[in-house]
């Protein structure tokens, strides 16, 4: 028998899936970082509305999304810039740039802000493609928490290659133990999301039960899903070049 929250699913759904996805909308109902529990909440309804908004339909056709000015079809619960990060993440993000990024933290969000509305954002799409792909709507948004942000600004935290100041290994504290894997470099998309640690821990744990570990990703004497090494990376690069994923 399935475990919620996937009960009523048309098909089996190993168990460590079902639990990776109730710790994820866990962590995304209860107050974040710099988000609080109802803001984040608002984040995911913001991300699902996105899709059906006439202005990032019209941006996404035009030659340039700068050349399409507007208001987006927003549900009012959240700041004007925070919808405008939303929306452009969740619908457009191949065309995303460094002057947006840069445009929306002269407005007033801040780096630390925009992180953690980023791994909000992939969090509910991973969440809603895979309710999608099994033949299911997707589930309702959890009750938020009432708690507050935590605020933890990480004090190793400077300007690297990425549009946002990361955490080089070296630089970690005890504050930021485990966001990185043991034995190997990070990959930049983890050091990317390191400004708000804890979405680097619940993204990557959700990341590695619909695809791999890092360990197990290298292992390729062993086979640890129904489909091998080979398929899994044959779906994972179709996917990528569809949604202009250049990383």
């Amino acid at each position: 028998m399935n475990q919620a929250p996937y009960k009523a699913a048309p098909i089996a759904i190993r168990d460590d899936l079902a639990a990776a996805h109730r710790r994820a909308r866990h962590h995304l109902a209860h107050p974040g970082t710099w988000w609080d529990g109802a803001q984040r909440v608002a984040l995911m309804a913001e991300t699902r509305n996105a899709a059906g908004c006439a202005l990032c339909r019209e941006r996404k056709d035009a030659l340039s999304p700068a050349a399409v000015a507007g208001a987006h079809d927003s549900l009012g619960e959240l700041p004007e810039l925070a919808v405008e990060a939303v929306h452009r993440i969740r619908t457009d993000p191949g065309r995303l740039t460094r002057g947006w990024y840069d445009g929306i933290i002269r407005a007033g969000l801040t780096s630390e802000q925009y992180v953690e509305i980023v791994s909000v954002v992939a969090h509910t799409v991973a969440l809603d493609t895979f309710a999608r792909g099994i033949g299911i709507a997707p589930l309702p948004l959890p009750q938020p928490g009432h708690d507050v942000p935590a605020r933890h600004h990480p004090a190793g935290a400077k300007p690297g290659p990425a549009w946002v100041p990361w955490i080089e290994p070296e630089d970690l504290t005890e504050a930021e133990a485990g966001i990185y894997p043991q034995g190997r470099p990070p990959a930049n998309i983890r050091k990317a999301m390191s400004l708000v640690p804890a979405e680097v821990k619940s993204f990557f744990d959700l990341c590695e039960h619909h695809y791999l570990g890092p360990l197990e990703m290298r292992d390729f004497g062993r086979e640890f899903r129904a489909i091998t090494h080979a398929q899994i990376e044959l779906l994972a690069a179709r996917v990528s070049a569809l949604n202009r994923c250049f990383y």
